[in-house]
């Protein structure tokens, strides 16, 4: 149940398509197996990947890289409104979203076409069109690398807040998630309101989770490229959030600005727009551009070296501060 490489290629674990190598690569393909194997200890660096859908390597990684192979998908509870579903952590995301939708549960249906595996999905708390990932998970198990204990994370334990997880701050590194327990409701229930979600969804005959899977599948490659065909990590920058009084300066400057207010009183502004204001789609690097359908996302125009896309990527930023004032911050994980 465990598979071990050594200088092990990870051209096949980035979906930017860059050429990288890890020290030491482990394949755990049950919790059992990777508690037996933790015990051993590890020395160096440690790294847990899933699909590698938001990784930039900027050299070889020196350490030991672990990826899981739990493809376990099993209902531990259900009534006559929701059902509680616990997922290995190497299923892919979309593969569970699609499970989901073939079995009328609703809930995750707008994450359809995300890149990368379900542990990632809570790591990352992934989300698209008004929906996150963390809206419906119920806990998140997990092993300690520095002792192999087994521990498990409830939904409060998880701190989950846009794009970000207990597993990115004091608890980053220190585990590997094995199961992610989600609880998705039998009742109907969607959430259009985002963007064109709603008029895409009523083309295609209504609200109905099929159709809404088919929506977001469909707007999803239109706007984004097919990272077999072109390297990219997905959106590479979060949208950045600023205080209403600097929103409204900005929407005032800028009438055609889109901006989302949020619940706390910020406002959620359009980083891709920003991106492409600074005229990013005009001026790509040799190896490295912003897709021309959505400034969001970089892409390795063939050939790209991590350094090379983490100096555009901070090309970028630096220009949408100087003319906006913003900061923007990666969403993209850099791995040095």
């Amino acid at each position: 149940m465990i598979k071990e490489y050594n200088r092990y290629s990870l051209l096949p674990h980035n979906t930017f398509g860059i050429e990288a190598e890890a020290a030491h690569f482990v394949e755990f393909g049950s919790e059992d197996a990777l508690v037996s194997y933790l015990k051993n200890g590890i020395k160096g660096r440690t790294l847990v990947i899933g699909a590698g859908s938001n990784l930039v390597f900027v050299k070889d990684f020196d350490g030991t890289v672990f990826h899981s192979a739990i493809k376990d998908i099993e209902i531990v509870a259900e009534d006559d409104a929701s059902v509680l579903v616990r997922v290995g952590s190497g299923v892919v995301m979309d593969d569970f979203v699609a499970h989901c939708v073939e079995r009328g549960w609703y809930g995750i249906e707008n994450l359809s076409l995300i890149p990368g595996e379900v542990g990632a999905s809570a790591v990352q708390n992934v989300g698209a069109y008004g929906v996150e990932a963390g809206d419906f998970i119920e806990k998140v198990e997990a092993v300690r690398i520095a002792d192999a204990e087994k521990r498990v994370f409830m939904h409060d334990d998880c701190r989950f807040a846009y794009r970000y997880s207990v597993f990115k701050d004091e608890e980053c590194g220190k585990n590997i998630v094995t199961y992610v327990t989600y609880r998705l409701s039998k009742i109907p229930a969607f959430k259009l309101n985002y963007g064109a979600l709603q008029q895409h969804v009523e083309a295609l005959g209504g609200a109905a989770l099929e159709n809404v899977r088919r929506a977001v599948c469909e707007i999803r490659e239109a706007k984004l490229p097919n990272p077999a065909t072109v390297g990219s990590a997905g959106s590479f920058f979060m949208n950045p959030i600023v205080q209403a009084s600097d929103a409204a300066r900005l929407v005032g400057e800028y009438p055609l600005m889109p901006h989302y207010p949020q619940a706390d009183g910020r406002v959620k502004l359009s980083a891709g727009w920003l991106i492409e204001q600074c005229g990013w789609k005009d001026t790509p690097h040799e190896h490295v551009g912003v897709y021309r359908h959505q400034a969001l996302v970089v892409i390795n125009r063939g050939g790209a070296t991590g350094a090379e896309v983490l100096a555009f990527a901070n090309e970028i930023v630096a220009s949408v501060k100087e003319k906006f004032g913003v900061r923007l911050n990666m969403e993209a994980n850099i791995i040095e």
